[in-house]
């Protein structure tokens, strides 16, 4: 064996925080006693891990390999200790969800406290990103995606719903600048849009300044951002027209919906876990709870 795992566990944790000062705090031991463990461990290694600078510690290329394998045993350790000490009768310990902003904030959330009288002792932790966690890596335990994924990957996909989007713009910005009968007719307006590159919630989110267009050509957009909140907000700003999800401008009454007739592509959500989860009672009970929830809709 290479190394003990007490000396990997402090070059795990000296390699995340960056200086022997930092890690020192988090494993309460000596700056002096952190530098030798690494130091004992670069000679068994034979190699040097880090590079060491004024401002702190940076992994040599030999350090990053290592760092890789450490990390990998130790999200699998701490799987294989969550499925052992997790009880099939009684669903409990930490559960890691996470989804995008807009979703999680308003539709899951508010779901959470009848989730949390139903298993007291499932602890949550709601990370809401737009960018994807990275499950197989155990930056979250589940997901709630709008985006199929790849069907190779080892990532268990059960269809959740479908969100139905409209095209909104503010009562007040419709009055100022007319009423478009016809999908011809948003040339004449401002609309409001996600960023054409970088990660996107879900296909078709910019059907807005797409449909009916000559290949490669778009509607300009008046504004871009990578988030429906902040679409939402710029719609509630009287900003332009937006397509946004029903479940978030409904309860605004100010809104108005854009030419009603007009069929856009659904946005489909998915829940999302890893194959070496299948079998967790406390995953199996969020997934229940959310599918009837979510056909309860």
């Amino acid at each position: 064996m290479i190394a003990d795992w007490d000396r990997l566990r402090i070059f795990h944790v000296v390699a995340n925080a960056g200086s022997f000062t930092k890690a020192g705090q988090e494993l309460g031991l000596s700056q002096s006693a952190i530098s030798r463990q690494i130091s004992d461990l670069e000679g068994r290694l034979k190699i040097s891990l880090f590079h060491r600078h004024a401002r702190g510690l940076v992994l040599t290329e030999q350090g990053e390999t290592l760092q890789r394998a450490v990390r990998d045993v130790f999200l699998k350790l701490k799987s294989v200790e969550a499925q052992m000490t997790e009880s099939r009768a009684h669903p409990s310990g930490e559960l890691r969800v996470t989804t995008t902003m807009a979703l999680g904030a308003l539709w899951l959330m508010p779901l959470l406290g009848e989730f949390r009288q139903l298993y007291p002792d499932i602890t949550l932790t709601l990370l809401l990103a737009d960018r994807e966690l990275d499950l197989t890596m155990r930056e979250a335990d589940v997901a709630l995606r709008m985006l199929p994924g790849r069907p190779d990957s080892n990532l268990i996909r059960r269809h959740l719903m479908y969100i139905e989007l409209k095209l909104y713009a503010h009562k007040a910005y419709l009055e100022r600048k007319g009423r478009p009968k016809n999908l011809d007719d948003l040339v004449y307006h401002d609309l409001l849009a996600f960023p054409e590159d970088g990660p996107l919630p879900h296909e078709n989110v910019n059907w807005l300044v797409e449909a009916d267009m000559p290949a490669g050509q778009r509607r300009p957009a008046v504004l871009r951002v990578n988030s429906y909140q902040a679409l939402l907000t710029a719609t509630l700003g009287q900003m332009g027209i937006a397509s946004l999800p029903n479940y978030l401008a409904k309860p605004h009454r100010e809104l108005e919906v854009v030419l009603p007739e007009i069929d856009i592509p659904r946005a489909e959500v998915f829940f999302v876990y890893t194959e070496e989860l299948r079998n967790s009672v406390k995953v199996a009970a969020f997934r229940d709870f959310v599918l009837k929830k979510a056909a309860q809709r």
